[in-house]
């Protein structure tokens, strides 16, 4: 295996592990970066999605304790399966949206207007939703969530399917806007993030199985480790930072990243595409 090929690989794994629960569009950073290094042929899309289950696993570790004690009491324990429950009605609607719409989506979304508009617009909702009223909490922690808050906050996460949104950024700052603590909505959505990503990326794998071979397993698998390493980081850090905390400088990043997506396009240095 190509050396040059596994340095860009970790570089790639570093960049999903720390974009992906941010609300910051791991998509768009994974493109950019992707251009820069010239990591960006079909195999390199597989491999995009594929990492994203290294980040899961970070953050299956990180939440071990309370999935060890859900499904221990699943059986028997009403809460458990409340909250059980609550995880499958919101990862629905992007399950079969995505299976529904996920092609023709990638083909006419994918531009970097759309991209450019969607980071620039986040970041707008996000100044929005940090300026509501404390008053419009409703929702203090993920036990507290009904199943009609859990659609509600999966139907906003399918917006996400749209490039540049950010699922995380979606799930979470809409989250807010429904009425749920920034703590609540954070933990959702790493929550509503397991059966999400670890979904496409296996579907992914299966769907492109014909690019694949067994030379790719040591690039994929440096991949899934910096994603894994890096994401286990970031969430321990963005659990901490939110407890005393807003997401105002993300919105702030979101707009100048926005603007970056508008000039290199417009200038021919990085490729948008999907």
């Amino acid at each position: 295996m190509d050396v040059v090929l596994l340095v860009k690989a970790a570089i790639m794994g570093v960049v999903e592990g720390l974009t992906e629960f941010l609300p910051i569009s791991s998509t768009g950073h994974l493109i950019l970066a992707g251009a820069l290094l010239g990591f960006d042929d079909g195999k390199a899309k597989v491999f995009d999605i594929a990492i994203q289950t290294g980040a899961i696993f970070a953050v299956i570790l990180v939440y071990w304790q309370r999935i060890r004690e859900t499904l221990v009491a699943l059986p028997t324990d009403r809460q458990a399966q409340r909250f059980a429950l609550n995880v499958f009605i919101g990862f629905l609607p992007a399950m079969v949206l995505g299976l529904l719409l996920g092609k023709a989506i990638k083909a006419h979304l994918f531009t970097p207007v759309v991209v450019a508009s969607t980071f620039i617009i986040g970041g707008f909702i996000i100044l929005w939703a940090e300026r509501r009223s404390p008053g419009h909490t409703r929702v203090h922690s993920v036990d507290e969530m009904t199943p009609l808050d859990a659609l509600k906050v999966g139907l906003v996460q399918c917006l996400a399917m749209v490039p540049g949104t950010s699922r995380s950024g979606a799930t979470i700052i809409g989250g807010m806007l429904l009425g749920l603590s920034r703590k609540a909505a954070t933990d959702y959505s790493f929550f509503l993030a397991m059966p999400t990503l670890i979904g496409a990326g296996a579907y992914s794998l299966f769907k492109e199985r014909a690019l694949l071979s067994v030379a790719d397993i040591p690039l994929f698998a440096t991949g899934l480790v910096f994603s894994f390493l890096s994401a286990w980081w970031c969430v321990r850090w963005l659990l901490s930072y939110i407890s005393t905390h807003s997401f105002v400088p993300f919105a702030y990043y979101r707009i100048v990243f926005g603007v970056v997506v508008l000039v290199t396009a417009w200038a021919g240095w990085i490729h948008w595409a999907a």
